[in-house]
């Protein structure tokens, strides 16, 4: 009996332990580890973002009353008290005659944001009731083999978006197929490497405005035209030119440090030289090519807006500079939104290549 019993408490501890490595390997995460994440990833970037609110509405407000004062004390200096006060009336009235023209605060920005998508809106109902008015008359212009009437009215800030987004990817594309098989047989041969790397460093930091003109001389000798067709031509082929130097880079620098051990096993297997690009060079690389890339893409977008402003394409570009001299009320506020969705569609579009560069990448914690 006394044997039962010991083996009995033996199993028993055993069993206790088992169930403690078992419960370590199941923790459930404490209450304080919880708040403390809930703190970190959610209440601190919401402070962030209020604190940053907060300080532009004050610095806003101060410059509101610096430019107030200015406009207030430049009546009483032009014209006597009796229309300084006037002016710091109509001042307070809030009419938006007299009212100063400087940094918009967060609510005048949100309500620009609105009128944006607002204006948008009826634009694109007019635009519906144009396809539906002209649908019969351009169905017999097709058929006659005639162009159709199109919709000649001012773009929307929303199709100005998409107009950028449109050049930005065409010249994304331009920036890859030029940038990669010239990155492969560079970084392939070191001869070639020596030879081009000149070339590399005196293009490489040239301005997005020489690239444009440089492609405006030779797009308007090409095509003798000066429609928005061709400002599209030339706003993503100067994007492209502008933004493919990382890729380049980036692309000779991952095929000249592909490990040996691979070229000679293709060596081996006796590839024929498009089979070793394919087959081995590329897989090892792909995690620089996509870093050239992501690169790329960030620079493109940068330099997007710079172009199209002076290539008086349709986009954001053009949208800016068009509010900058119009010179209206809420022309400031109207440029802070552009701005910010600038920003916003820029982070995003580095977020979709940080995703597939680390789908592809052997680090996987890249998170930068």
């Amino acid at each position: 009996m006394k044997q039962s019993v010991t083996v009995s408490k033996t199993q028993e501890m055993k069993l206790a332990n088992a169930a403690k490595v078992v419960l370590s390997k199941f923790k459930i995460k404490t209450p304080k580890f919880e708040v403390k994440t809930i703190l970190k990833k959610v209440i601190v970037p919401l402070a962030s973002i209020l604190l940053f609110i907060g300080l532009w509405h004050m610095g806003a407000k101060a410059l509101f009353n610096v430019e107030a004062d200015f406009k207030i004390q430049k009546a009483l200096t032009d014209q006597g008290q009796e229309a300084a006060d006037a002016m710091a009336a109509c001042i307070a009235s809030g009419d938006i005659s007299c009212q100063p023209n400087t940094l918009p605060s967060p609510a005048q920005v949100w309500e620009s944001f609105n009128t944006l998508i607002a204006d948008h809106k009826v634009i694109s109902a007019d635009k519906l009731a144009f396809k539906e008015k002209t649908a019969a008359l351009n169905a017999k212009r097709i058929a006659e083999g005639k162009e159709p009437i199109t919709y000649t009215g001012r773009p929307s800030f929303v199709d100005q978006i998409f107009t950028s987004l449109k050049t930005v990817f065409a010249g994304f594309v331009l920036a890859f197929l030029i940038a990669v098989p010239i990155g492969v047989v560079i970084g392939l041969s070191e001869t070639l490497r020596n030879s081009f790397n000149w070339l590399i460093q005196v293009f490489k930091p040239v301005s997005p405005v020489v690239w444009l003109l440089l492609v405006f001389m030779i797009v308007k000798t090409m095509t003798k035209d000066s429609n928005s067709d061709s400002a599209f031509i030339i706003s993503f082929i100067s994007v492209g030119l502008c933004a493919m130097w990382a890729t380049l880079v980036n692309t000779a620098l991952g095929v000249s440090s592909v490990d040996k051990d691979y070229i000679n096993v293709a060596k081996v297997l006796k590839l024929g030289p498009l089979q070793k690009v394919f087959k081995v060079i590329l897989p090892s690389s792909l995690p620089l090519i996509f870093t050239g890339l992501r690169i790329t893409l960030s620079v493109a977008w940068m330099v997007l807006i710079a172009i199209e402003l002076l290539a008086q394409s349709p986009g954001l570009g053009s949208f800016v500079w068009e509010e900058f001299q119009n010179g209206a009320n809420d022309s400031n506020s109207k440029i802070i939104v552009a701005m910010f969705i600038i920003g916003i569609i820029g982070f995003l579009l580095d977020r979709i290549m940080l995703t597939i560069q680390n789908m592809v990448s052997f680090n996987k914690n890249a998170t930068a």
